[in-house]
């Protein structure tokens, strides 16, 4: 089980690398171990920044893999076809990963860069599983409303008022299965709930 990330924690969830390679022995459970996930057909075109995004989802459908800053609060919401996914920093983006991505939207000071070893490689693909099951916590809930005030309150105390306003409605109901309504309502302070009144 995770816990919500306050500013005062690790910048990403805490992963164990298991030391392995290709030629260990199948594990005591009698399943033959993992094969790491590769990339299919990886360019040698210079990694975009993310200031493009569509220079970005380009380069990730060609099964390119990158990895999200350690060292920054930052990470990519990734649009699938019918939810998002959150890579915060250390996470692996690409690859098998989002081969299928449609749309991506860079949250704060975005940077990306290929990893530089097998190890790398294998501790990204960890944390972004764990950035995953951490966004999945929130949809245990059931009532809808909780549901986006736990993703809301998740980016605020990570990112700065500034960077979680930029993130649209729809991102954030896409991450945790509400409607963009619901979550326009949870940004609301309390007291201030949505009525329309017919004229």
């Amino acid at each position: 089980m995770f816990r919500i990330i306050r500013r005062a924690d690790v910048p990403y969830p805490p992963v164990t690398v298991p030391k392995s390679r290709d030629n260990a022995p199948p594990q005591a459970s009698g399943d033959p171990p993992a094969e790491p996930i590769q990339p299919t057909e990886q360019t040698n075109v210079a990694p975009p920044d993310g200031s493009d995004p569509e220079a970005l989802i380009q380069y990730l459908r060609q099964g390119n893999l990158l990895v999200v800053s350690k060292r920054r609060r930052n990470g990519l919401i990734i649009y699938k076809q019918f939810h998002a996914e959150f890579a915060g920093p250390g996470a692996a983006v690409g690859g098998l990963f989002d081969a299928n991505c449609d749309r991506v939207i860079p949250v704060g000071d975005l940077s990306l860069m290929p990893p530089n070893s097998h190890e790398e490689r294998q501790e990204a693909y960890l944390i972004r599983r764990q950035w995953i099951r951490l966004t999945q916590q929130f949809t245990d809930t059931s009532v809808a409303l909780e549901r986006a005030r736990m993703i809301l309150n998740q980016f605020e105390t990570y990112f700065d008022a500034e960077t979680v306003a930029k993130v649209t409605d729809e991102a954030f109901a896409l991450l945790v299965g509400v409607l963009p309504n619901t979550i326009r309502n949870a940004r609301r302070p309390p007291g201030k709930a949505s009525m329309k009144v017919k004229v």
